[in-house]
């Protein structure tokens, strides 16, 4: 697995590590609980999944010339690492109610079978070649998806710490 969807994977197997069901729906009024913070990380993945395989089926990059504003907030998330607080979600990757034991069992998986499916479009089309554009950063290569899936991915496992700490004081 590349290192930055293994580092991915162990944050977040250190941050819902032990979590029992309560623990992970519990949440502060307002804001999600930790099943939904992997609930849309789990539809990022899967999302990634989707979009790659939309570049496997067309054989070629999908991706679109960037805006200005596209080029400055991949810097800002992929060159210094840092993704603003409070940005809304896209819809896709809004949480849905999905079973909470579907997201647990199912968002390690996800991660394995996004990085499956990167490694496969980067082989076939080029590792430097920008191959997809994220919703909100635009055209990423390869080595870009994976990058912006950790700092997101590390972002949200900071929120779940967050979301232990509070419910153990609460």
């Amino acid at each position: 697995m590349d290192t930055h969807l293994g580092k991915l994977q162990q944050a977040l197997s250190t941050a819902i590590g032990g979590m029992s069901a309560e623990q992970l729906s519990w949440h502060p009024a307002g804001k999600w609980c930790a099943a939904e913070v992997l609930e849309h990380l789990y539809l990022t993945y899967t999302g990634t999944v989707k979009g790659f395989e939309r570049v496997t089926a067309a054989g070629k990059s999908l991706a679109t010339t960037p805006t200005f504003s596209q080029r400055l907030q991949t810097l800002v998330v992929l060159g210094l690492g840092y993704l603003p607080e409070g940005r809304k979600a896209p819809a896709v990757a809004q949480p849905r109610g999905l079973p909470q034991e579907q997201v647990v069992s199912g968002v390690f998986p996800a991660i394995g079978q996004m990085d499956e499916i990167i490694t496969r479009c980067e082989k076939a089309l080029g590792s430097g070649k920008k191959l997809l554009d994220h919703p909100i950063l635009g055209p990423l290569t390869a080595k870009q998806w994976r990058k912006f899936h950790l700092v997101h991915g590390l972002h949200h496992a900071k929120q779940i710490q967050r979301l232990r700490s509070a419910r153990s004081s609460a």
